[in-house]
């Protein structure tokens, strides 16, 4: 197992515990950051990596399932692993309704741990790639021309060139040509992938609601 690429924050009051953890993922390479409070968690800036948090449910002055329940209000959409030495199935049960990836009962084993940070970081980065390609696939979208965007909309829609051709007011060839030139700028080899792609972009959803 290897984080050099990745990061997991930790939030705990204990320091003792912060120090066993930050020896952990530093010795399988993971870039630590350990906080004794919520508070220095937020004024360190997160590193733009895979990553996760590790979440004490009792902080001095905090509830860790409350600052769970505020991490998607300020925008944080890290993976939570809860940590408590208190645990009880309620609390369970809040921590992953509320998205929680695990929740490890002190004291836990250190292979436990870095299963569960492993898999949070495995989630993280997906979540990255996904957004990425996402964006990518905007980016090729808005820079096509208007009538590339509306020959994409309706060929994906299942129109026929000549229904295309129709439905814009165009001849055929020329939408044959903003068709092919609309797969080459959204790099889509095939029908099928630009389908997906429009799916994706939710372009039919806009066409339905427009």
């Amino acid at each position: 197992m290897s984080g050099q690429d990745s990061a997991v924050h930790v939030i705990d009051d204990d320091a003792l515990l912060r120090g066993a953890i930050d020896t952990l993922l530093r010795s399988v390479g993971f870039h630590s950051h350990c906080h004794a409070n919520t508070e220095s968690f937020l004024s360190d800036p997160l590193p733009d990596i895979p990553s996760c948090l590790l979440l004490d449910v009792r902080l001095q002055g905090a509830s860790g399932l409350d600052f769970q329940t505020r991490l998607e209000q300020l925008g944080i959409r890290l993976p939570v692993i809860i940590m408590t030495g208190y645990g009880d199935v309620p609390m369970s049960v809040r921590a992953m309704k509320a998205g929680a990836v695990d929740f490890l009962t002190k004291p836990f084993r250190d292979q436990d741990l870095l299963d569960a940070v492993s898999d949070a970081i495995s989630r993280d980065r997906l979540r990255r790639e996904a957004e990425s390609e996402a964006s990518c696939l905007s980016d090729r979208y808005n820079a096509l021309s208007e009538r590339e965007r509306q020959v994409m909309t309706l060929i994906t829609a299942g129109l026929l060139n000549k229904q295309a051709a129709y439905e814009l007011g165009l001849s055929e060839i020329t939408v044959k040509l903003y068709r092919a030139s609309a797969m080459k700028k959204m790099e889509a080899r095939t029908l099928a992938d630009l389908v997906r792609m429009a799916g994706r972009l939710g372009i039919g959803e806009r066409t339905h609601e427009g």
